[in-house]
């Protein structure tokens, strides 16, 4: 093996391994930084009301200042919404995956800071392969605020991220 092929091989496993544990921290109920196709996003379980309530602290956001959410697929979004309508299902079509995010009628039981005033909740499938892994290997819902303290700009890079939350965030 060569050594651009050691080391390639050798920045899969590392990638790997960081992917891993990504997932369990949020698994337990963690946040952590990841790309978006847009901005770099603060990552939580969204069904877990501990770490909705992390990101809100971590962020110093109002909680009337709705979260919104990637699903992994469609099918996810059974978790989350109560209606699918025609016209959000042709926009879906269109648009997903994608930046769009669709405001739909939220099921019952999602931590409050999930919703908006009319009860509805953001959701949208990430075009960035690594946002939609995320939910897809944890089985749930992820949050998908910018990375970002409450008023400042969206991180667009890692490192602008870690300015905002060095030594806050587990990964």
């Amino acid at each position: 093996m060569s050594k651009r092929e050691t080391e390639s091989s050798e920045e899969k496993d590392r990638n790997a391994d960081v992917f891993s544990q990504a997932v369990e921290a949020l698994r337990r109920g963690d946040v952590i930084v990841f790309p978006t196709e847009t901005f770099y996003g603060l990552g939580a379980d969204a069904l877990n009301p501990a770490a909705i309530d992390k990101i809100l602290l971590l962020k110093g956001r109002n909680p009337d200042s709705p979260i919104p959410l990637i699903v992994a697929e469609r099918a996810m979004l059974e978790a989350v919404v109560r209606e699918f309508s025609p016209i959000a299902q042709r926009l879906a079509d269109r648009f997903w995956p994608g930046p769009l995010t669709l405001v739909l009628p939220a099921k019952e039981r999602l931590p409050a800071p999930l919703l908006n005033r009319d009860g509805g909740v953001g959701v949208r499938i990430s075009s960035h392969p690594l946002a939609r892994r995320l939910s897809w290997e944890l089985g749930r819902p992820i949050t998908a605020t910018s990375a970002n303290l409450s008023g400042r700009a969206p991180a667009r890079t890692i490192a602008e991220a870690l300015t905002y939350f060095s030594g806050r965030l587990t990964l």
